[in-house]
This record gives C-alpha cells, sequence and structure tokens, in this order.
C-alpha cells in the first residue's frame, strides 16, 4: 500500500531542490561575472605594461605584480567555477530523480484510489438485496 501523502511530500522535495539549483546557477553566474572583470583588469594592466606612455614606464614592475596577482585570482576563480558546474550538474540529477519518483509516487496514488473507488462500488453492489424478478414467482 503506498503511503498517503508521498507524492506531495516529494513534490516539496523536488521544489526545495528546483530551488537549490537555481541557487547554484547564480552562484556560477556570479563567479562568471568576477572572471570577467578580472579578465578586463588584466588587459588593462597587460596595455599599461605595454604602453609606450611614460607615466606608465616607471611602473612596469608594479604592472606586472598585479598581473601576476590578477593571474593568480583568475586561476583561483577557474577552479570554483568548474566546481560550481559540477555541482549544478548534481543538483539538476537529484531534481531529476525526485521527479521521477514524484510522479511514480503520484501514479501509484492515482491507482490506489482508483482501485479503492472499484472496490467500493462493487461492494455497493453486493451489499444491495437482490431484485425481485416477476417470473422467479408463480403465475
Amino acid at each position: 500500500m503506498v503511503d498517503k501523502g508521498r507524492a506531495a511530500k516529494l513534490k516539496r522535495l523536488v521544489a526545495v531542490q528546483r530551488h537549490m539549483e537555481r541557487m547554484a546557477e547564480i552562484e556560477l553566474a556570479e563567479t562568471t561575472q568576477r572572471r570577467q572583470e578580472l579578465s578586463e583588469r588584466m588587459d588593462e594592466a597587460i596595455d599599461a605594461i605595454g604602453s609606450f606612455n611614460p607615466i606608465h614606464a616607471g611602473m612596469k614592475s608594479q604592472y606586472a605584480a598585479q598581473y601576476g596577482r590578477l593571474s593568480g585570482e583568475d586561476q583561483r576563480l577557474d577552479d570554483l567555477q568548474d566546481t560550481q558546474e559540477k555541482q549544478i550538474l548534481k543538483e539538476k540529477a537529484k531534481g531529476d530523480r525526485l521527479e521521477e519518483n514524484w510522479k511514480d509516487a503520484r501514479s501509484a496514488e492515482d491507482r490506489e484510489r482508483e482501485d479503492d473507488a472499484v472496490i467500493d462500488l462493487i461492494e455497493m453492489r453486493l451489499s444491495m438485496p437482490a431484485p425481485a424478478s416477476s417470473k422467479l414467482g408463480g403465475e
């Protein structure tokens, strides 16, 4: 016999899991945006290093050090982005499994409800007195 309310509980779990998936996607979007901003700063540092402007000439070593720090941060964010992409796939797979279980539970509950309705009809029919037939009596 199927537990009453199992489908409803699973439906709530699916909603929570989909929310977790969306949160992971938002984190990935933020990381991607930070990497884009970092990339722009790295480009600026490269432009300053290669510039012939005398203002930048004396600061090339500082720009190179800044580029090294930015490059390290970019690598860290790249690793974080890979981890977040894997997390999204994991959360999506969990959500898909929960959704399948929910559909199965809902289907089982529907079948059980239909079976109970048929049994109730049969019991009602059996509990009714047999109709009197005019052909059974002697005329």
